[in-house]
C-alpha cells in the first residue's frame, strides 16, 4: 500500500491515539489537522507559507477540480503537486458532499449523479468510478471513495437506502483504483447507531487504506455528533488511519481524538480568518475567539496571541494594525488572520499529540473544557 498508518502510542484512559501517516510525499504526524485548499490552493496563502506554519497534508476538492480546470489539465501540468508547486501530502475528496450541497438540480441513481454545475449550470456526471479515476489523474496521495453526505434530518429509511448504495459506490471506488492508489473508505449512517454500525464495519471489512467518517457536523446536536462517531470508531481497524472529515474547532478536535481520530480538515479556520476573525486560546479570549473587527481592539498594540510563534504574532503585527487592515479590506490582514489561524491549530494539534504520549490527555482536555465552560 503507498499509504499506512504507523500507531506510536494510545493514551491509557482514553481512546486518544499518536501515530504516523506514511505517504508518497512524507512521514506526517497524527493527530493530524489537513488546511483546505479547495481550488488547489489554501486562500491567500502560498505553498512556502503552509510550510512554513507545519501543514503536512492539504485538502483538494474533486467536484470544483473537476469542473475547472479539469483533472485533464492536472494531468498534462504533471499532477495536482506540480501543478500547484506543493512537495508535501494532499488528499482529494470524492467530490461527493459538493454535489449534494451544491447542486440544486441532481438527479441519483445506482450509476452515480447527474448534476448541473454552479459555475455555468452544464450538466455533468460523477459516479464511483469517473471520481476515482479523476483523483488517479490529480496524483493525490489520498483519494476517497464516492459516497452519499447523508443530510442531518433524513429519516430512517432514506438513510439505510442511502447508505446501502454508499457501501456498492465503496466497492465499485475500490474496484476502479489503480494498483498503487492509496483510496480511503467512508462510514455513514446518519443519525442512527444501528446504520452508523453496520457502515463501520462494512467499510472495515474493505481493503482500504484508511477509514472516514463521513455525514457528521452537518447541523446535529453535538451529542448527537459524538455518539455517531463513538460507534463508528468502535468498529474501525486499528492499523489504518481514521479520518473525521469536514471538523477544525477546537471543541471538535479534542473529542474527535479521545475517540481514536486521527485525521481532521475543515475550512472553519480560514472561512473566519476572511471574516475577521483569530483563533486563540480560551485563556486570551472567551470561546477562543477574537472578532477583530471590534472597537474595543482600536488601539490594542499588542499581538494577537503572546505566545504563538506565527508570523503575524513574532512580526508583532498588533491587532491595532490587522482590525485597521481588516476594516480597509486590504488583503493583507486577511492573510495574517490566515496564517494564525493555521498556525493556532496545528500548534493545537501538536500539543494534543504531546499529552497522548505521556498519558495526559484527558488532563489536556479537562483543562480545555474548564475554560471553555466556565466562559459559557
Amino acid at each position: 500500500m503507498s499509504v499506512t498508518y504507523e500507531l506510536i502510542h494510545k493514551d491509557k484512559f482514553t481512546g486518544a491515539r499518536a501515530g504516523i501517516l506514511h505517504t508518497p510525499h512524507g512521514d506526517f504526524l497524527t493527530p493530524i489537522f489537513m488546511p483546505v485548499g479547495t481550488q488547489a490552493t489554501v486562500k491567500t496563502l502560498s505553498p512556502d507559507e503552509l510550510e512554513d506554519l507545519g501543514a503536512g497534508i492539504i485538502l483538494g476538492n474533486t467536484y470544483h477540480l473537476f469542473l475547472r480546470p479539469t483533472a485533464d489539465l492536472i494531468q498534462r501540468a504533471g499532477g495536482l503537486h506540480k501543478f500547484m508547486h506543493w512537495n508535501k501530502g494532499i488528499l482529494t475528496d470524492s467530490g461527493g458532499f459538493q454535489v449534494f450541497s451544491l447542486s440544486t438540480i441532481r438527479k441519483i441513481t445506482e450509476e452515480g449523479v447527474m448534476f448541473n454545475s454552479h459555475i455555468d449550470g452544464a450538466k455533468k456526471f460523477l459516479s464511483p468510478e469517473i471520481s476515482i479515476q479523476t483523483q488517479f489523474k490529480f496524483g493525490s496521495d489520498i483519494s476517497m471513495a464516492f459516497d452519499e453526505c447523508i443530510p442531518y434530518h433524513a429519516d430512517y429509511d432514506y438513510t439505510k437506502n442511502s447508505t446501502e448504495r454508499t457501501h456498492r459506490w465503496a466497492e465499485r471506488s475500490l474496484k476502479a483504483a489503480a494498483t498503487d492508489q492509496a483510496v480511503f473508505g467512508i462510514c455513514q449512517g446518519g443519525m442512527y447507531e444501528d446504520l452508523r454500525e453496520d457502515s463501520a464495519k462494512f467499510i472495515a471489512s474493505l481493503d482500504f487504506d484508511g477509514c472516514a467518517i463521513g455525514g457528521l457536523s452537518v447541523g446535529e446536536p453535538k451529542e448527537i455528533m459524538y455518539k455517531m462517531l463513538e460507534v463508528s470508531t468502535k468498529f474501525l481497524p486499528e492499523n489504518k488511519a481514521r479520518y473525521l472529515m469536514g471538523v477544525g474547532t477546537p471543541d471538535h478536535l479534542i473529542e474527535g481524538v479521545m475517540r481514536g481520530v486521527d485525521m481532521f480538515d475543515c475550512v472553519f479556520a480560514t472561512r473566519v480568518a476572511r471574516n475577521g476573525m483569530a483563533m486563540v486560546s480560551p485563556k486570551t479570549a472567551s470561546r477562543g475567539r477574537l472578532v477583530i473587527k471590534n472597537a474595543e481592539f482600536t488601539e490594542d498594540f499588542t499581538p494577537l496571541e503572546s505566545d504563538c510563534d506565527c508570523y503575524a504574532c513574532k512580526k508583532n503585527f498588533t491587532r491595532a494594525y490587522i482590525r485597521h487592515l481588516v476594516r480597509a479590506d486590504e488583503i493583507f490582514g486577511l492573510r495574517l488572520l490566515t496564517l494564525h489561524n493555521l498556525r493556532y491549530l496545528q500548534r493545537f494539534m501538536a500539543a494534543m499529540r504531546k499529552s497522548i504520549l505521556e498519558d495526559k490527555f484527558s488532563e489536556f482536555r479537562e483543562e480545555f473544557l474548564i475554560i471553555v465552560n466556565a466562559q459559557h
